[in-house]
């Protein structure tokens, strides 16, 4: 790429930037929780629409899922944009200690807002370009409902909506610079539903059958089973119904909610069969009946190197976020809010060259592959096509995913730098791969190779609807 492809780019992205941080202020200003993302979805349809851009909505049955395309040949290059919050973390923007908005409300905790206004400038400066260029390619944006707990991208993969693209990029925002080159965790969402008999604790109890001990005595077993397990499996549960609040009535319902965690599907679904006999354990020590529902899930990201190398290339080119004084000044009061552990375990775990003491990162995190402890439903794009991820500094160091400090700087102008810079290292990676069909084809050859050939099998079973309406 030549200097003046690169001053292109950033004219591209400089131009598209305003209505990017309308949208992602906009969205930031009305967080909505997974599958309910109804404003969030229209601000974004609005501008494509204005913008020319084909739509289709309804992807896979969820409202707030879509797919808006521009240009009629060439490669497919998708950007998959996120747009969900979180609850509890409503947060003032731009205010260095914990002031909600509203207590108790929904906030954007993870930067789904960035990351979405991130992605759709990625779109529109990528189809700006090739148009001044005369080149050939369809740019498609993914509006991408419920990544926190409702695996959108896994049913709108069970739909087909992924199958013919080329290559898939997206991004995250972050503390630091740095191609996403890791593994997830494919994660297994299980229902345990017991089912008992209801008795006067004291005057009878011996004609009751508890479903709540039921319930105890299998997240008992689970703790058991947690020293006999594979390394890199994790489980977590949650009692989502305990029976009732009256302790003299025999609980005759009772239910819990487990995660099964493993590097593949395969793995935690063998995970899932032991989790599954500890159940019936539980439900044979205390005569009640257990039913297994399963529940949203999602399958691990599949690393591909050859999308990751050239990803890595083009975020040395454009090198790292440039913060004022402005942005190092707010950081550093923010950063008043952070134990010393925190600001370590940020920099530990993306494995940084940098001291506690800076507040953001003029570095270019190395490139390296790594197991990510978390999980995704980005994993499921990746087993149907070729898909890579760049982390953008957007907050300051030490800042931990799911907090209020995030929220905090959701509308910042250093969050706005960083996300047009992952946006300009985006275009220009998608700018290589059209120009260079040569490398999405060996893309393409390195996931058929880990898929065995294979085709994507969805870990959601058909018989799971989205849960909208």
């Amino acid at each position: 790429m030549k200097n003046s492809d690169s001053q292109l780019i950033q004219d591209a992205v400089a131009q598209r930037l305003p209505e990017a941080i309308r949208i992602s202020n906009g969205i930031w200003d009305t967080p909505e929780l997974c599958f309910n993302e109804h404003a969030s979805a229209k601000l974004q349809l609005d501008y494509l629409e204005r913008e020319g851009y084909r739509v289709q909505r309804d992807i896979a049955g969820i409202p707030t899922a879509f797919m808006a395309e521009v240009g009629d040949s060439g490669p497919i290059i998708a950007f998959l944009g996120e747009f969900d919050a979180l609850p509890n973390l409503s947060q003032q923007a731009g205010v260095a200690h914990e002031q909600p908005v509203t207590p108790g409300a929904n906030g954007h905790g993870c930067g789904h807002n960035l990351l979405c206004g991130g992605t759709i400038l990625a779109a529109t400066a990528l189809h700006d370009v090739l148009s001044r260029n005369g080149l050939k390619a369809r740019v498609r944006y993914y509006g991408c409902p419920a990544e926190e707990g409702g695996s959108g991208k896994t049913f709108m993969a069970r739909a087909g909506a992924f199958d013919d693209v080329d290559v898939a990029l997206n991004w995250h925002p972050a503390c630091f610079t740095a191609v996403k080159a890791y593994q997830s965790l494919a994660v297994l969402r299980v229902k345990f539903r017991f089912h008992g008999r209801a008795s006067h604790a004291s005057a009878a109890p011996h004609l009751g059958r508890s479903a709540l001990d039921a319930v105890e005595l299998m997240n008992v077993g689970a703790n058991y089973l947690r020293e006999h397990i594979r390394q890199g499996c994790q489980l977590h549960y949650a009692i989502t119904n305990a029976g009732g609040p009256f302790p003299n009535v025999v609980q005759s319902e009772a239910e819990v909610v487990y995660y099964i965690r493993s590097e593949s599907v395969v793995d935690a679904s063998t995970l899932l069969k032991r989790v599954e006999q500890v159940a019936q354990g539980a439900a044979l020590m205390t005569e009640t009946r257990v039913e297994t529902v399963p529940d949203y899930s999602c399958s691990n990201v599949v690393y591909n190197s050859t999308l990751d190398e050239l990803l890595y290339e083009h975020v040395q080119r454009f090198g790292e976020v440039e913060f004022d004084q402005d942005d190092r000044d707010f950081a550093a009061e923010l950063r008043r809010s952070f134990s010393g552990e925190q600001i370590r375990y940020g920099i530990e775990k993306f494995q940084a060259p940098v001291s506690p003491e800076e507040t953001f990162s003029d570095r270019i995190i190395p490139r390296a592959a790594q197991l990510w402890s978390g999980s995704s439903d980005v994993g499921d794009v990746s087993w149907v096509t070729p898909t890579t991820s760049l982390y953008g500094a957007c907050y300051t160091i030490g800042t931990e995913f799911h907090t209020w400090q995030m929220v905090a700087q959701g509308k910042s102008s250093a969050a706005h730098k960083g996300m047009a810079h992952s946006a300009a290292i985006m275009v220009s990676a998608a700018l290589d791969l059209i120009g260079q069909p040569e490398r999405i084809r060996r893309a393409k050859e390195e996931l058929l190779a880990v898929r065995g050939g294979m085709p994507y099998e969805c870990p959601i079973p058909e018989s799971l609807k989205p849960p909208v309406g």
